[in-house]
């Protein structure tokens, strides 16, 4: 599921660099979001 909306949010970002929508500055910090949230959930996973 994390990985489904990780590929997602990179997608939307990619439309959003290359159309230049407004939106474009929310779906950078969405894919920051979720950046951080797959990095965490790989360390937590090597320390189990």
């Amino acid at each position: 599921m994390l990985w489904t909306i990780a590929v997602v949010l990179i997608a939307l970002w990619l439309l959003g660099l290359v159309t230049g929508y407004t939106m474009g500055s929310f779906i950078h910090i969405l894919l920051v979001v979720a950046i951080i949230v797959v990095l965490v959930n790989v360390i937590q996973g090597r320390r189990r």
